[in-house]
């Protein structure tokens, strides 16, 4: 798990994978034989509904708060809220201070291996960064075997995401200045997304 250490990061095929509504973002990068990662752009159309309720995530937590669930707020008053869901993968939704609502739940990274470690978030000058992971035998300890990234920028309708298997998973982001720079770091590894060119080409 991440406080055990972190694997090599890999890179893969790359991807385009539909949304069902929602964004996200993410990005990785690295070398080895035994390293597979792959990157994908989720989209949703921005139908300017927020008058549903925040969700939360439907996997039991002994303690208070779950990492299971997080939420950041942007400096114009919206937030993001991120949850993962059992068996369905990591799920976001926004909200409007105008409207005062959130947007649906839509789905981020759709997986039915169970939920890792915690969600993190950070936003800076309207660009929205994250991260979570998943593990087949986490729950015994066994570190992730699916580390997703993502980003999302602007309206927030639409998530560039970046999948990496058998890595530890990121430990921290930072957003640049302008919030056209994102960059991912653990173990020694980062993965960076910029807002002109996105995430690196899978080699």
């Amino acid at each position: 798990m991440r406080g055990t250490g972190i694997r090599a990061v890999a890179l893969g095929a790359v991807t385009v994978l539909g949304l069902v509504a929602g964004c996200g973002e993410s990005a990785g990068q690295g070398e080895g034989a035994d390293r597979k990662a792959a990157q994908s752009m989720s989209r949703a159309a921005a139908t300017g509904d927020h008058g549903h309720p925040l969700e939360k995530s439907d996997i039991p937590w002994s303690g208070s708060p779950s990492p299971f669930n997080a939420q950041v707020k942007l400096a114009d008053g919206r937030r993001v809220a991120m949850h993962y869901m059992k068996g369905k993968g990591l799920f976001v939704q926004d909200y409007s201070p105008k409207a005062k609502g959130w947007s649906k739940s839509a789905v981020v990274y759709k997986t039915e291996t169970d939920a890792c470690q915690g969600i993190t978030l950070k936003a800076k000058d309207g660009t929205v960064a994250a991260f979570g992971d998943f593990g087949v035998y986490c729950a015994d300890g066994e570190p992730p075997t699916e580390s997703v990234a993502a980003v999302a920028t602007g309206p927030l309708t639409k998530w560039a995401t970046h999948l990496t298997k058998d890595f530890d998973g990121w430990e921290k982001i930072a957003v640049a200045t302008g919030g056209k720079k994102v960059t991912f770091s653990g173990g020694g590894e980062t993965l960076v997304w910029t807002k002109a060119g996105g995430f690196p080409a899978a080699g």
